[in-house]
C-alpha cells in the first residue's frame, strides 16, 4: 500500500513499474511483493491516464494476476492474509467492482480481512480512476493538525498534471485555497458548526 504514489509520478506503465519494484525491496524483497508492488502502481499509472477498466483488468491479467472471481465470490471464505499475492488481487478486483470511490471503499472494507490495506490499496486505484469526492476531503482534512495538511497539500500540488486530471475525471481542485475555505464553510453550515 505505500507504493501508489509511484503510480502519479511516472511517464510510462514500464517506467513506473521499474520504480514500484525499486520501492518494494526495502520492505517486501520477495518476488511476490515486488509483484504486488508493480501491480498496484501500474492500476494507477493505467487508470490516471484514463484506461478503461477492461483494459486494466486485461494488463493485470496478463501481466500478473488471474482475477476471474467476483468480490462476492471471494468474500465468503476470505481470511486474514498479509501477503501480497492475498491482498493485491483481492484489492484489484473491488476497484474494478466498484461504481465510484465510495463504492471502492465499501467492497474492499466489506471483505474483511486486512481491511485496511485492501481499502488503501484497492482507494489509491479508485482515486486514480475517479478522483476522491470533495466532502470526503474536507471531513478528512479537517481532522488533520495543520502540519499534516501542509504535507497532504504540498504532496498533490508537485504533480503538475494532477489538477487537469481531477477536473477531467469530475473532481476539484483539492487543494485551491479558495475552493478549500468555501468547501469547510458548506460542510460546517450542513453539519451545524
Amino acid at each position: 500500500m505505500r507504493v501508489s504514489p509511484v503510480g502519479w509520478f511516472y511517464d510510462t506503465v514500464e517506467e513506473t513499474r521499474k520504480i514500484a519494484a525499486i520501492t518494494a525491496e526495502v520492505t517486501h524483497n520477495h518476488p511476490d511483493g515486488i509483484k504486488g508492488a508493480e501491480a498496484t502502481a501500474a492500476v494507477i499509472f493505467l487508470a490516471r491516464i484514463g484506461d478503461t477498466k477492461e483494459e486494466i483488468k486485461e494488463y493485470v491479467e496478463k501481466e500478473f494476476y488471474k482475477l476471474d472471481r467476483t468480490c462476492d465470490e471471494i468474500r465468503p471464505d476470505y481470511k486474514f492474509d498479509v501477503s501480497c499475492q492475498g491482498t493485491v488481487p483481492v484489492a484489484i478486483t473491488a476497484f474494478l467492482e466498484g461504481n465510484n470511490f465510495e463504492d471502492v471503499l465499501r467492497i474492499s472494507v466489506s471483505m474483511g480481512g486486512d481491511s485496511d490495506t485492501l481499502a488503501c490499496i484497492a482507494c489509491a486505484m479508485a482515486e486514480a480512476y475517479y478522483g476522491i469526492p470533495s466532502w470526503m476531503i474536507v471531513k478528512v482534512l479537517n481532522r488533520l493538525p495543520e502540519h499534516l495538511r501542509k504535507i497532504v497539500s504540498d504532496y498533490y500540488n508537485k504533480l503538475d498534471w494532477f489538477h487537469e486530471i481531477a477536473y477531467k475525471r469530475g473532481a476539484l481542485n483539492y487543494f485551491d485555497e479558495y475552493e478549500y475555505k468555501k468547501m469547510i464553510a458548506e460542510e460546517s453550515m450542513k453539519d451545524g458548526i
